[in-house]
């Protein structure tokens, strides 16, 4: 029996619940929603309910076979991803975009070029580096190196990040959105190249599980119910 991560709350884990149902996987919950009890009727497959952002660990440390969550999180939170996990199927929905967003009066500042000379000439006058809020220390820092951008720092936001520049604890910020109007009603705006990733729900696959013979003639059901 392999066993299966999926969200365990909201309208991802409905989303992932309906995208199985439509290939033919019916899963339901067993239990009340604080025991977090579900199944697969007729498949040999432990479903398990976590939290999306507990995914990417647990399939990274091979106690889940397989598992639904975010790519941003996956891209995020294994270091080497790709050799950890791999890509089963994108699902279509939980749509995001991580991007890089100054503040709207910023009106010269439409680039990456342009944020990399602002941020020599902030420290310049400031004596530190322009600080940009994220949650997503290594995907932010891997596309600012990757595309020549120099003298920030990133400082950590686990709460609400587009409200750190009005509140003085950052200068800009590195963050997810889906319509861009918590932005703009923060008075935010997208840098025209700062699109670092966009997301979606994926179902992947954990390279470092144990896959002996039963594990695969469990994972060929479910692919042929994907298939089909």
């Amino acid at each position: 029996m392999i066993t299966l991560g999926v969200p365990s709350k909201g309208r991802l884990m409905e989303k992932t619940f309906q995208w199985f149902a439509d290939r033919g996987i019916e899963m339901r919950r067993t239990g009340s929603d604080r025991d977090y009890g579900a199944e697969i009727a007729d498949l040999p497959v432990e479903l398990r309910l976590l939290a999306a952002g507990e995914i990417p660990r647990e399939l990274a440390a091979g106690r889940i076979h397989l598992g639904v969550t975010g790519s941003d999180l996956v891209q995020e939170r294994i270091p080497a991803w790709d050799q950890a996990v791999e890509v089963v199927a994108e699902m279509g929905f939980g749509h995001a975009d991580l991007i890089i967003a100054v503040p709207a009066w910023w009106v010269d500042v439409t680039s990456l070029d342009d944020l990399d000379a602002v941020a020599a000439d902030f420290r310049k006058l400031h004596g530190h580096r322009l600080r940009i809020a994220t949650k997503y220390h290594r995907l932010v820092r891997d596309f600012l190196r990757d595309k020549g951008v120099a003298d920030y720092r990133l400082v950590d936001s686990q709460g609400a990040t587009e409200g750190t520049v009005a509140h003085g604890t950052a200068e800009a910020i590195a963050d997810i959105t889906s319509t861009g109007e918590t932005l703009r009603a923060n008075h935010l705006a997208i840098l025209g190249d700062g699109l670092i990733h966009r997301s979606e729900a994926t179902l992947f696959r954990s390279r470092t599980a144990p896959w002996g013979d039963a594990e695969r003639a469990s994972l060929a059901a479910i692919s042929a119910r994907l298939d089909g």
